[in-house]
């Protein structure tokens, strides 16, 4: 309270009461309040209540606007083909054995023996198990709701046709009465005490397709166990559900009511062609006038026809066209807006209930992106209350009867585990789509499993699929490039030839007047050290002309040299190679040495290309004037 509220409190308790409930009133939600402007509807009911006194007429008028108008027609269409499908959920049995594997032998023949009984599910063998879900889908949208009971193992006069003893009745929610009531049942339903079913009364036979009324004592009771209760439910405590219609019913006749109004006024436009006008009352000719028995005058008549011409139009008068202003050309506007509220109420795409598909490529995806989700969600409750209870109640009736008995190492409360596949989000531009999940899958955020089922296929038979057709590709000895198996890997170019190819045996030749060379610089260098010499490996290429060696030396006594030269080389042909060293001295006085190498190999031109070698050059023994006597060379491999 402000200071003026506790004071006008203190001097009047009353009027200060009077505020604060003032306050009160004031301190609410505006919308919470009615006015003359808008309508204010209280819901003081429980959702039963509710249900008893709208779920059975919504259902008449549901089932009325699917026979009778073809938006509602195409709803319900659009509704099951998305959630069901035209295979149906698809289930992939994983049973798992105590370590946590899929027990692959016993998944293949529970998948066996399912496939036998998706022929004849149910009991009047009419409907396989695919449209079997349709049927009940169907019911749940356009009714609210529907029924199936599970039979398993010998019932009396009752041919389950398939190896699996094990069958379904269905049923329409008209078949529970809605106004059976007893102790605690409501609304043909038996629950316990704490508001669990256990228990549906339901008719022997249709309530409206007998020639007598029927009573409750046409009534049996099924355990709730073995009934499938499929309900779109809205509130907690909900015992039974309402149709999808509901919502849009008074729209969709009004969208009928206004298109029936345009089409009359269309055809009414176009029997109004055109009118005479006449004249002045004073330009009216009696002489020329046509007049019957009576006095009257005669009407005229004009036909229309294309092209026609009328020149018998009296003085004063014209012709005029009716404008009619139909067709509308505000209906399509109109009734775009009407249908996009109606895909809003019914979970539907507005493109697929009204087939428009106009808008670019981002909007159209955009579009189907946010309304998946909407399908995803009801086929997972479609799931939940309808195909699981199935396939479970399957592989346990598989194992009792003994047609496929549940092995040993499989936990028994694994054995019915299953992966339910849904319908698989459309492709807008199917080039872009492959694209982007063959990079997911390269990168490792996707893999190759989830891409197919994805495209709404199932891993295992696309994979047998693609084996068997791989090897009757072989057997015909065809190719195709789709196999990356048998693809002819590309063939690395050639290397260009090396202008310098290496010659793995070493010339004599070069080997011998390398060795000579080095033994005249040691000795013309009187170096005390021995020296060494590195060969490289870089190519040498040695020419044939004539060589001719000139070496001056100082006076000194005649030397003796000793060269010793060794070569190793692989097992060849030995080349043609004469090789004469003449050596002129004097015999006293020291004085020029003239040594005269002639080298005759046929014209050719030689490349060598050495390996890494090491040559050392040792000078072993010299004589009292330090001169050379012997020298050693030494050649290694690095």
């Amino acid at each position: 309270m402000n200071p003026i509220d506790r004071l006008v409190a203190w001097v009047n308790p009353s009027a200060g009461l009077r505020r604060q409930l003032a306050r009160r009133a004031l301190a609410t939600y505006e919308g919470g309040k009615p006015s003359r402007l808008r309508k204010f509807r209280t819901d003081t009911q429980s959702p039963n209540q509710l249900v008893a006194a709208g779920a059975v007429p919504l259902r008449a008028q549901g089932r009325y606007l699917e026979r009778n108008h073809d938006i509602a027609r195409g709803i319900l269409r659009t509704l099951v083909n998305n959630v069901v499908g035209p295979g149906g959920i698809g289930i992939e049995p994983q049973p798992r054995d105590g370590n946590g594997e899929i027990h692959d032998a016993y998944a293949t023949a529970l998948r066996s023996a399912f496939r036998d009984w998706a022929r004849t599910p149910e009991v009047t063998h009419c409907h396989h198990w695919a449209r079997v879900q349709r049927l009940q889908a169907k019911c749940w949208f356009r009714d609210g709701e529907g029924f199936a009971q599970m039979l398993t193992g010998p019932v009396p006069y009752l041919d389950h046709g398939t190896r699996v003893p094990f069958s379904l009745e269905l049923f329409e929610a008209e078949m529970v009465p809605m106004d059976y009531e007893g102790v605690r049942i409501r609304q043909g339903i038996e629950r316990n005490a704490w508001g669990r079913p256990v228990a549906y009364y339901v008719y022997r036979e249709h309530p409206f397709d007998t020639k007598v009324l029927t009573r409750n004592a046409d009534l049996k009771k099924l355990p709730a166990a073995n009934v499938l209760h499929l309900a779109a439910l809205d509130r907690i405590g909900q015992l039974r559900g309402v149709s999808e219609f509901a919502s849009i019913i008074t729209r969709l006749e009004d969208i009928k009511d206004y298109e029936e109004s345009e089409r009359v006024a269309a055809k009414v436009a176009a029997a109004l062609t055109a009118y005479v006008k006449r004249g002045a009352p004073d330009m009216f000719d009696a002489a020329t006038a046509q007049y019957d028995s009576e006095g009257k005058v005669i009407p005229r008549e004009l036909s229309m026809s294309p092209g026609m011409i009328v020149d018998s139009l009296a003085i004063g008068e014209e012709i005029g066209l009716v404008d009619s202003k139909r067709p509308n050309p505000n209906l399509v506007t109109f009734r775009q807006g009407q249908l996009r509220a109606i895909a809003a109420g019914v979970g539907a795409s507005y493109s697929s209930i009204s087939r428009d598909y106009n808008g670019t490529y981002s909007a159209q995806r955009q579009e189907l992106v946010e309304q998946w989700v909407h399908y995803a969600t009801l086929t997972d409750e479609f799931v939940g209350q309808f195909v699981q209870p199935v396939w479970e109640r399957f592989v346990a009736a598989a194992h009792l009867s003994g047609v496929v008995p549940r092995p040993r190492e499989v936990d028994p409360l694994l054995a019915d585990d299953a992966l339910y596949v849904g319908q698989s989000m459309p492709w807008i531009d199917p080039m872009k789509e492959v694209e982007s999940w063959t990079a997911a899958v390269r990168a490792g955020f996707a893999s190759e499993v989830e891409a197919i089922r994805r495209r709404g296929g199932n891993p295992r038979d696309v994979l047998e699929q693609i084996a068997a057709w791989r090897k009757q590709v072989r057997e015909k000895e065809l190719v195709f490039d789709s196999d990356a198996a048998v693809d002819t890997p590309p063939q690395a170019a050639e290397p260009a030839p090396d202008p310098d190819p290496p010659d793995p045996s070493p010339d004599p030749t070069a080997t011998a007047m390398a060795g000579i060379a080095s033994a005249l610089g040691a000795m013309a260098g009187r170096e005390p050290a021995a020296p060494t010499i590195n060969v490289t490996q870089a190519p040498v290429t040695v020419n044939t002309p004539a060589v001719r060696v000139d070496n001056h030396l100082p006076e000194q006594p005649t030397p003796t040299v000793d060269v010793h030269v060794e070569a190793v080389m692989p097992e060849q042909s030995p080349p043609n190679v004469d090789v004469r060293v003449e050596a002129v001295m004097p015999e006293s006085a020291p004085s020029d040495v003239v040594v005269n190498v002639r080298n005759e190999v046929p014209p050719a031109e030689v490349t060598v290309k050495l390996p890494p070698r090491k040559t050392v050059t040792r000078v072993t023994e010299r004589d009292g004037m330090n001169n050379l006597v012997t020298t050693e060379q030494i050649e290694t491999d690095l």
